[in-house]
């Protein structure tokens, strides 16, 4: 379900999942890892470790986003509990996929379709656009730095610089302080149902659901798209 946006100023976006092609990066990165480790030898197959890790790494950011465990717990369990999956315990293999997954992963450079042309398209008609993640801040700053995209961003706003982590209003509402932005002229772009959408109604702001899986829901929300190029003809400006 949706409704009709009122005039649009400021435009927050999630980053992973939205902009920054996450699923598609951590695979490349992952997949670069496994052959590197001692896995393949094990006769692991990749396609197994990979979407054990998804399984394992999705349950872990919604406890984190819950405040129930912190970013450094998460990064290391992640990769424990996957290789505990296939019988490895070796420390230093959970500490070569600890360590190298955070210092690759945020190098690569795959964004979603159509980002670079949407946020240009933007850009030129003046929007003022933000990021708001749960992202870790020195992941996400390196994300931005070589994809290119932080010059459309007057700010970046991530869970670490406010102690919440979205769904919470608090890391909205200081991101509208951040950005001097009213909050019936914002609107928040992200994938996530809850964190971002659901999250953004609360703290009384708009929201456009980026949704490419189109996933059922009944949540009323204020846009809905299923590719990002879209979102330009839901906003309203005024003249």
């Amino acid at each position: 379900m949706s409704a009709k946006p009122h005039f649009i100023k400021d435009i927050f976006f999630d980053l992973d999942h939205t902009l920054w092609d996450f699923q598609k990066n951590s695979r490349e990165t992952l997949e670069e890892l496994f052959l590197q480790s001692s896995l393949p030898e094990r006769s692991i197959a990749f396609e197994d470790f990979f979407q054990t890790y998804n399984r394992i790494n999705d349950a872990l950011w919604q406890t984190y986003r819950e405040g129930k465990i912190k970013k450094e717990v998460l990064r290391e369990i992640r990769f424990s509990q996957t290789l505990e999956r296939f019988g490895v315990k070796d420390r230093e293999e959970v500490s070569f996929f600890t360590e190298m997954y955070i210092q690759n992963s945020p190098l690569k450079k795959n964004l979603i379709p159509g980002t670079m042309e949407l946020l240009e398209h933007l850009r030129d008609n003046d929007f003022k656009m933000h990021i708001i993640t749960n992202g870790f801040r020195e992941v996400q700053h390196t994300k931005l730095t070589r994809t290119g995209l932080y010059p459309f961003f007057s700010k970046v706003i991530t869970s670490d610089d406010v102690g919440v982590n979205k769904p919470d209003s608090k890391i909205f509402h200081h991101a509208l302080r951040a950005a001097e932005a009213k909050r019936n002229r914002s609107i928040m772009v992200g994938d996530h149902l809850l964190a971002d959408i659901i999250g953004a109604r609360r703290a009384g702001m708009q929201q456009a659901y980026y949704n490419p899986h189109r996933l059922s829901h009944s949540e009323k929300i204020t846009i809905e798209i299923a590719e990002l190029l879209e979102l330009p003809a839901h906003l309203k400006v005024e003249k």
